[in-house]
């Protein structure tokens, strides 16, 4: 199977709906004759576009994926947007101290770096195959990876001096996982999807140790749902953050962004 025409009939036919763009970056990708035909039996399956190719475009940038990672989806886009506004004035003079929490693949914090031009960044997930992933990321723009549960994997230094904190923490209620597409819940990590009982177990652990790690000023932010936000916000200003909601209609996107109020 190399001709381009059959593997965009024989996507189609499996429900690829973008069946022409994947053909290309399939042929592409493959060395070879058979490992095109390898990969597009993958595709066929079911596995994920990005772990089938190794990488994802976000931000304008290629991050390294691969199986059992969570694949950065393009409205997490407006989390680094957003993130890299509140930064950019912190770079007069001095590097802004970034963390990305519940990293993942990394991809966030590498593209706030790379939008900024200059951190010193910081990531940190608890499964150690996010960790691989997120060091051929991040490393290369000159950050550093932690492997650890939330705020314990973080070197004691950074207490009291982050500026900006990410969380695309999960967010997704326990039983709702069954009603996401079979590509994120048969081939992505649980622990990088299944939110508890509400969706918003792990925002809260983070939210309730941001005040310890946050410079003064210093600003968490957290991508949601829509329907989530009002509460999420509500979990930040119970941890003494003072907390707005921002969304981008077009992305889908809904960020929570919490501020450490200067005593």
């Amino acid at each position: 199977m190399t001709s381009s025409t059959s593997i965009v009939t024989t996507l189609r036919a499996a429900g690829c709906v973008f069946a022409e763009d994947e053909a290309q970056l399939l042929i592409s990708a493959a060395r070879t004759p058979s490992e095109l035909a390898s990969m597009v039996d993958h595709r066929v399956r079911g596995l994920p576009l990005e772990h089938i190719v190794g990488w994802v475009d976000f931000c304008g940038q290629r991050m390294a994926v691969g199986p059992g990672v969570f694949v950065p989806r393009r409205r997490t886009e407006f989390l680094v947007r957003q993130a890299a506004t509140i930064a950019r004035p912190l770079t007069d003079g001095r590097r802004a101290v970034v963390v990305d929490l519940c990293c993942g693949s990394g991809a966030i914090g590498a593209a706030l770096s790379e939008l900024l031009g200059s951190c010193e960044l910081h990531a940190a997930d608890i499964d150690p195959t996010a960790v691989r992933f997120a060091r051929r990321n991040v490393e290369p723009r000159g950050g550093r990876v932690h492997e650890g549960d939330l705020y314990q994997a973080l070197p004691r230094k950074l207490r009291g001096r982050v500026d900006v904190l990410l969380a695309n923490a999960p967010y997704v209620p326990t039983g709702s996982i069954g009603m996401m597409p079979p590509e994120a819940r048969l081939h992505e990590p649980m622990v990088a999807l299944d939110g508890g009982a509400d969706g918003l177990a792990v925002q809260r652990r983070v939210a309730s140790g941001a005040r310890e790690w946050l410079a003064p000023g210093g600003t968490l932010l957290i991508e949601t749902s829509t329907a989530q936000a009002s509460e999420t916000a509500g979990i930040m200003a119970g941890a003494g953050l003072a907390a707005s909601v921002v969304s981008d209609e077009e992305l889908g996107a809904t960020v929570v962004i919490g501020s450490r109020v200067r005593e």
